[in-house]
């Protein structure tokens, strides 16, 4: 019973020497385990900026051909616009007083009154809006000056006309409204800087 007790003890001995050894060790200088989890890493990333890259591209695409959709029309549009100019001009030649008094007159000024209409709801239809300030300030992204003059009770670049209207599609400039303003007696020649 002594020995059996003895070969017990020298067998916990020996296992409490090798977990004390296995403890002092450095850990294996390479797992492969830890190695693979660093390239799943890796690639996780890679694939997440892949996947990334790819909506971006495909939000982009979408973005190209909605603005192709919205601003296919813009060539047509512009030449529209002259019309558009020529039925107001039709429209202010025509004298109120002889409106009255012409019934055939009065007839001609209402169908050009409606075909004006028309268009304006087409251009609505597509996303063209027209601008037409009668007044305000000059604005060089939306306005193009046609003629200034010297008004010392106005501020230089106040609108004191419209000549002809503008026209944006889609918040883009068609054409740029054509004003009349007061002159900057500080801008060279006498003019207001249309690039500002």
């Amino acid at each position: 019973m002594t020995k059996s007790h003895h070969h017990h003890t020298d067998t916990d001995a020996k296992a409490e020497i090798r977990t004390e050894m296995e403890q002092d060790q450095p850990p294996a200088a390479e797992n492969p385990c830890c190695e693979h989890e660093a390239e799943i890493a890796t690639l996780k990333d890679k694939l997440l900026r892949a996947v990334a890259d790819h909506d971006n591209l495909q939000k982009r695409a979408n973005r190209d051909r909605e603005d192709i959709a919205r601003f296919a029309v813009s060539g047509f549009a512009k030449d529209l616009l002259n019309v558009a100019d020529n039925l107001r001009r039709a429209l202010e030649a025509a004298p109120e007083d002889q409106r009255t008094q012409n019934e055939a007159l009065a007839n001609l000024v209402a169908g050009v009154e409606a075909t004006e209409r028309e268009m304006m709801a087409a251009f609505t239809r597509v996303g063209i809006v027209q601008i037409a300030p009668t007044d305000g300030v000059f604005d060089p992204h939306q306005h193009e000056v046609m003629f200034d003059v010297d008004m010392p009770d106005k501020d230089p670049g106040t609108i004191i006309q419209l000549i002809a209207p503008g026209y944006l599609i889609h918040g883009r400039l068609l054409r740029p409204a054509r004003v009349g303003v007061v002159r900057n007696p500080a801008a060279k020649g006498g003019n207001i800087d249309q690039s500002a």
